[in-house]
């Protein structure tokens, strides 16, 4: 540790992304979309006037923020857009969590929130997933500071219906509830339309994953005008030009080609479906899953060695070495000959 680093720093344990290889491997393990964006994408890439590039994007971001109002069928002052959903998550942790109750959210979930808990010195109340390996909403109470869950969950990969988040909603009047919604083209429920009704509720999203542009690094917030005001308050007084011009022009692309989107969704969840059957004949256990990926287990084989052979073997998956998630594994869904190669080594790992 450095002599140098602040009291706060020195006690952080940061995210651990997953692992990016330069070698080519089978690449299962970040959930990347495995088929390109929208061809309209690359068309405006190629027409970008790079002269435009020496200039401050808009700082509103207003032609992007306008793209989403109509794709989601709200108003522009209710969307906010900044570097990645990751980049908005801190920003609403900012905004809406700092303070002296504690922040709920359940105890198998995306690892960035108790990461962003410890960086801005939040406490955390974790609640138990039930039975069924799904966030309990019922375990939610009225005297917290806030909300937070990823629907569908990360790794678990289950979703909750809209009307169950609404009955959450009912309960929860006094604090800002989160619904992290980076899964839900891939067979969840948008709340998205609950806004109206709750202002209280903050809906994160991300172009990363059902619109193939991870490498992009942008994602999104809709909910009242008054919680996108607390957001931008903080950004403004972090940075205030978060989306390059060519970001925007690239996404704006992509919402615009909704056939190319709902093909991409349907490729992949036809694959998760298939792959699910073919691991189960395998053997494995698999969390039923409305999202890019799955978390199997195997009664027979160890997790981390499963993992060791895929490695060795040339495919990359997720192990996550923690108490409550070492005997499964995640794994993202790539291309149909992707995973008939998955499979195809569990077949002979499993013997």
């Amino acid at each position: 540790m450095s002599q140098f680093w602040s009291p706060a720093v020195r006690e952080l344990t940061p995210y651990v992304p997953g692992e990016q290889p330069r070698e080519k491997l089978i690449k299962l393990n970040t959930n990347e979309n495995p088929y390109p964006p929208a061809p309209g994408v690359e068309a405006a890439l190629r027409e970008y006037p790079v002269d435009h590039l020496r200039l401050y994007p808009d700082p509103q971001s207003l032609a992007l923020r306008e793209a989403l109002a109509r794709e989601h069928g709200v108003e522009v002052g209710q969307v906010f857009v900044g570097n990645g959903s990751d980049e908005v998550l801190a920003l609403a942790f900012q905004a809406f969590f700092c303070h002296d109750r504690p922040l709920e959210m359940p105890d198998i979930t995306y690892s960035f929130y108790p990461v962003y808990c410890k960086l801005y010195a939040i406490e955390r109340r974790s609640l138990p997933l039930n039975s069924e390996w799904q966030v309990d909403l019922d375990a939610f109470t009225t005297d917290s500071g806030g909300a937070i869950f990823a629907n569908p969950n990360a790794p678990t990969a289950h979703g909750h219906s809209r009307s169950a988040i609404a009955n959450l909603l009912e309960r929860l009047t006094d604090q800002v509830v989160l619904v992290d919604e980076a899964y839900v083209d891939f067979g969840g429920e948008s709340v998205v339309p609950l806004i109206e009704r709750f202002p209280n509720l903050l809906v994160t999203g991300t172009f990363s994953k059902s619109r193939s542009l991870a490498g992009l690094r942008l994602g999104y917030a809709i909910g009242s005008r008054e919680l996108v005001e607390g957001l931008e308050r903080v950004k403004d007084s972090f940075n205030s030009y978060p989306i390059d011009s060519l970001a925007s022009a690239l996404a704006i692309a992509s919402l615009e080609d909704k056939a190319h989107f709902d093909a991409c969704r349907e490729r992949v969840i036809t694959t998760r479906e298939r792959t699910v059957r073919r691991l189960m004949k395998l053997g494995f256990d698999v969390l039923p899953s409305q999202a890019n990926f799955i978390l199997a287990r195997h009664s027979d084989h160890d997790a981390a060695q499963l993992f060791v052979g895929l490695r060795e073997r040339g495919i990359l998956v997720r192990h996550f070495n923690t108490e409550t998630l070492r005997d499964f594994l995640r794994i993202s869904i790539g291309t149909d000959d992707e995973m008939n190669s998955l499979i195809e080594t569990f077949e002979a790992l499993c013997r």
